[in-house]
């Protein structure tokens, strides 16, 4: 399946995940659709404790403020399970939520997908109406998008409405 466009309609999608709350780790299930009305990030990484998804996904965590504040929710997904997700968040100190595509469900509607390598290292927005509204998709992922530069998109979203 192709990557989905800007302004195309978020593919929808339900996954298990886990999110650390005051240490404690709360399991439930994720899904894009309920989601709206607010914004929502979509970081796609190929695998937890791996260099560069460690730094990506600390660099988000550090910067998690600026993207509560800007009323967005970041989500990592990656084909790790739930198990593996809390070792990371626990070993990282992540607290947002990490989702399990286990069976490379929301990796095919993305078209993210990378054979035999798992999937690209991307990124989403997806906006408060449930369209996507910027996307930015690796072709090798050696390198990740900064916060600054996706909560810039995210401003942008409050510049356009």
């Amino acid at each position: 399946m192709s990557t989905p466009e800007i302004g195309d309609i978020a593919p929808d999608f339900s996954l298990p995940g886990i999110r650390l709350v005051d240490g404690a780790v709360e399991k439930s299930t994720f899904c894009l659709s309920a989601r709206h009305g607010s914004p929502v990030v979509l970081a796609f990484y190929p695998g937890d404790e791996t260099a560069v998804c460690t730094a990506q996904l600390c660099s988000y965590q550090s910067e998690l403020a600026g993207f509560e504040g800007l009323g967005a929710e970041v989500w990592g997904i990656s084909k790790q399970g739930v198990e593996s997700h809390e070792h990371f968040a626990r070993h990282q100190g992540l607290s947002f939520p990490l989702l399990a595509d286990e069976n490379g469900t929301a990796v095919r509607r993305y078209g993210v997908g990378l054979k035999g390598l798992g999937l690209r290292r991307s990124v989403f927005v997806i906006d408060s109406a449930g369209l996507i509204a910027w996307k930015h998709v690796s072709l090798v992922g050696a390198k990740f998008q900064s916060a600054g530069v996706i909560q810039q998109a995210l401003a942008g979203l409050h510049v356009a409405s």
